[in-house]
């Protein structure tokens, strides 16, 4: 029984070598020494920074600054005041109007004039605290002569006229498109005479007019209108 099992395992051993099956080959993994590994090594380094470039010169907005809430003229600028915006300016001149988001602000900057909350901060917009002619004119007004609800850096209307006895049509506004600094409720009033102030920002030669006009008037009556 000994030799018939030895002579088969021969037998399946010999038909396996004479079958002609190539023999199986090894996978081997490249070496660095291998060129092919060092060609892939280049073309990949080349993707990433060519992907790069590509990402950066798509990007050709600019952080500029713009207000963070509704910005009244007088007021003293800081960074608590703004955020920062990127915009594509179309002309790179116009970048020149507005603030940089990488530049220091203005150490004196005073806004000059009202700027919305959203809106970039135009750099003629900032200036010394008594520059450009603006002063913050205060207007004793009753608060049933102005409208409701005025808040810093609404635009309102001034209209001045008689007392009385000469009617109540104020014809045109002695100051016109002004922005409110400050406004006081009904309860803040003067005293008995329940009437309020409202500080609004104008030019130097128009607080003249006003209170020139307001000092030749016989029994005054003021009336301060948001403009819609």
């Amino acid at each position: 029984m000994s030799l018939g099992t030895t002579t088969t395992a021969r037998t399946s051993a010999t038909g396996a070598a004479s079958s002609g099956a190539p023999p199986a080959q090894r996978v081997s993994t490249p070496g660095w020494r291998d060129s092919r590994l060092w060609i892939g090594v280049v073309v990949l380094a080349a993707s990433v920074v060519l992907g790069a470039k590509l990402i950066a010169s798509a990007d050709d907005t600019v952080a500029v600054w713009a207000a963070g809430s509704d910005l009244v003229p007088g007021q003293s600028l800081s960074a608590d005041d703004l955020v920062a915006t990127r915009v594509r300016f179309a002309d790179a001149d116009d970048l020149d109007g507005y603030l940089r988001a990488s530049d220091p602000l203005p150490a004196r900057g005073t806004l000059l004039r009202a700027v919305d909350a959203g809106e970039l901060v135009p750099a003629a917009a900032l200036g010394e605290r008594g520059t450009g002619g603006t002063l913050s004119v205060p207007i004793a007004v009753a608060p049933e002569q102005m409208t409701a609800g005025l808040e810093p850096g609404d635009v309102v209307n001034v209209y001045l006229v008689a007392g009385k006895a000469r009617g109540f049509d104020p014809g045109d506004p002695v100051l016109e498109s002004v922005a409110v600094v400050q406004a006081q409720s009904p309860g803040e009033g003067f005293g008995s005479s329940g009437q309020v102030r409202v500080t609004v920002s104008t030019t130097s030669d128009d607080a003249s007019r006003f209170y020139s006009l307001l000092g030749r008037l016989t029994d005054p009556q003021v009336f301060v209108v948001a403009q819609s």
